[in-house]
């Protein structure tokens, strides 16, 4: 079964990242926006991807500007957007799809292995975050409105977990 190494991404400089790079690591996969109600929860972002880095774990940034036209800027903008207003540290990559027949196959593995509520796979809004173990598979899905402190025990128990080896 695929995992997300099996994916590669942009960065927000345009460079091609296979995410295999991030292997062994506990994610947070974050669809974000600069113009959002939920914006905020960068700082949240930051603040885990800061404290919790040294034990194995990285908040990846999606931008996306599928849900009201919240992320109309280009890469340039949203960078510097995020370095000046929150100070943010964590690999930010290129606009994607999140939804929809363009949605970035990375998000088409996400949804299918944490669909929403009632089963949909769709994401609703920006803020939607994913938790990824280390091995690649999701172990949760969490709502835009879910604060990225109260995952906190959550990616604490995954960080904790060993890396499993292939022998």
């Amino acid at each position: 079964m695929a995992t997300i190494y099996d994916f590669s991404a942009l960065d927000i400089t345009g460079r091609g990242t296979p995410l295999a790079e991030y292997r062994g690591k506990v994610l947070l996969i974050v669809n974000t926006a600069s113009k959002c109600g939920f914006t905020p929860q960068y700082e949240g972002l930051e603040r885990l991807h800061r404290e919790l880095e040294p034990g194995g774990f990285a908040v990846l940034g999606f931008p996306c500007n599928q849900f009201g036209n919240q992320e109309p800027g280009d890469a340039a903008e949203i960078a510097a957007f995020c370095s000046l207003t929150y100070d943010v540290s964590f690999p930010m990559f290129a606009k994607v799809d999140v939804k929809g027949p363009k949605a970035h196959p990375l998000y088409a593995r996400l949804t299918a292995q944490a669909p929403g509520l009632l089963g949909t796979r769709a994401v609703k809004w920006n803020f939607t975050k994913f938790l990824v173990d280390r091995q690649g598979k999701v172990a949760g899905r969490f709502a835009p409105a879910t604060k990225p402190e109260a995952l906190r025990s959550a990616i604490d128990a995954l960080i904790r977990t060993p890396v499993e080896v292939a022998l």
